[in-house]
């Protein structure tokens, strides 16, 4: 297959597409306004193999990656058009500024809470949420071939370095694994770390083979879906996958940690390509997306997905719940219709698709599970569980809420059968309960 050219575009190069005439005077209004706040970039392969413009706006992976007006507050989108003149470049800059940071752009207390600690010093470019788990940040690897308009990453795409994660190399990552045995695992995530080519990638990665209690490497990506000519055509396409052999030959799981929204990002043969080449070199491929209004928020996409996957050999593994973050008002669903969209799939497919989990919520106290809506006596509850949690003493204990038929998020929910708070939170309150490494900054060695 000959090698395709990558070439990406962002809010002032799309204008040279020969797309750009197909987009509505709303849309190419909507791409100026909103781009200023939220990022924006596509790729080539996105419009021209994903997008189906006779459908468009509404086509699915439009919504995915071109902005809408309505992902901000009408009153602030008009604002921000007052402000587009030169002579008001100052004011423009400082709403702006103002406008992210009342997007809570870093949810579940990421810059307080999981930020780790060595020799005294906080880790830039490292979060430890979990016992087991470390995520790691390669400076390198913090953008994408193409952003996702729901992204909850989007505070790395906006050129603003205070609300980056980032770590220029891996000697700090190393040490502190080496004096933290528990630690089994590391997701290197961003961004999208496959920007990365294949040499510099190894140079992030190889280092932690040296780690005997590091059992497990994770890279999240979108690349399968946004660019999978990075495992098939690129022309370090066959280096990057003996990269990942010699990780498994070392005796490590490499888990690719595959984003896929829509099964249309499955449906080229060339995705379908990069899935077995990638489960080719021993790695496995494991699919998770949120679900999101306007793009993926029917039962018959993930049934699609989930089938599609696991022919190719990858396995379904979450559907989360959008996080409260960035323009999350415009993606929201409340978490009963999550549920009966997950439902619904999930009894559309084989046991071989059942695998995945959801919808789950990535919250500040862990990934917690609504896993239905009960009647318990007289009282209509949602019942919930710990997939993951920051005391490991949580995981799989079932608790209830107050059924609410329009809540989003887990904040929105309450105890039920008269309890004033959920155990979890009793807990936290106190100390002789809370383990160290619930305390924020407290990995430290």
């Amino acid at each position: 297959m000959e090698a395709e050219k990558f070439k990406a575009y962002n809010p002032k190069s799309i204008a040279s597409s020969a797309y750009w005439a197909l987009l509505p005077e709303e849309t190419k209004d909507a791409l100026a306004t909103v781009s200023r706040v939220l990022p924006f970039r596509t790729n080539e392969y996105v419009l021209r193999e994903l997008i189906d413009w006779s459908r468009v706006p509404d086509d699915p992976i439009f919504r995915l990656t071109f902005p809408h007006r309505d992902m901000l507050p009408a009153e602030d989108y008009r604002r921000l058009g007052e402000l587009r003149s030169d002579q008001r470049a100052a004011d423009a800059e400082r709403y702006i500024a103002m406008l992210r940071q009342r997007m809570n752009p870093h949810p579940a207390g990421q810059m307080t809470h999981n930020v780790p600690l060595l020799d005294g010093r906080p880790l830039e470019g490292l979060q430890h949420k979990y016992k087991e788990t470390v995520l790691f940040f390669p400076a390198a690897g913090q953008t994408c071939h193409a952003y996702c308009t729901f992204c909850f990453r989007w505070p790395q795409f906006v050129g603003v370095d205070d609300l980056k994660f980032n770590a220029r190399e891996t000697d700090d990552l190393r040490r502190y694994l080496e004096c933290h045995p528990h630690v089994t695992d590391v997701l290197v995530t961003g961004g999208d770390p496959l920007v990365m080519n294949a040499e510099s990638l190894a140079g992030y990665l190889e280092p932690l083979l040296e780690i005997e209690h590091l059992h497990n490497i994770r890279i999240g990506t979108k690349s399968v879906a946004y660019w999978p000519q990075r495992f098939v055509t690129d022309k370090d396409a066959d280096a990057l996958m003996r990269l990942f052999e010699r990780i498994v030959s070392r005796g490590k799981s490499l888990s690719i940690m595959a984003h896929y929204n829509h099964p249309a990002e499955l449906r080229p043969e060339i995705a379908q390509r990069a899935v077995q080449r990638i489960i080719g070199t021993g790695a496995t491929v494991r699919m998770q997306s949120p679900i999101v209004r306007h793009i993926n928020d029917n039962a018959d996409a993930w049934a699609e997905l989930w089938t599609t996957g696991v022919r190719l050999g990858a396995i379904p593994y979450y559907m989360f719940v959008e996080r409260d973050t960035g323009p999350h008002r415009y993606f929201e669903l409340p978490l009963v219709e999550a549920h009966a969209i997950f439902k619904a799939a999930y009894q559309r497919v084989s046991g071989l698709s059942r695998t995945v989990r959801g919808p789950s919520m990535s919250t500040h106290y862990g990934k917690i599970l609504v896993d239905g809506v009960a009647t318990i006596g007289t009282e209509k509850v949602f019942v919930l569980q710990f997939l993951q949690g920051r005391d490991p003493e949580w995981v799989r204990q079932p608790f209830f809420a107050k059924f609410d038929p329009a809540a989003v998020w887990f904040d929105e929910l309450e105890p039920a059968f008269g309890e004033s708070a959920f155990f979890f939170q009793r807990a936290e309150r106190s100390p002789s309960r809370q383990p160290i490494y619930l305390r924020p900054l407290t990995y430290a060695s």
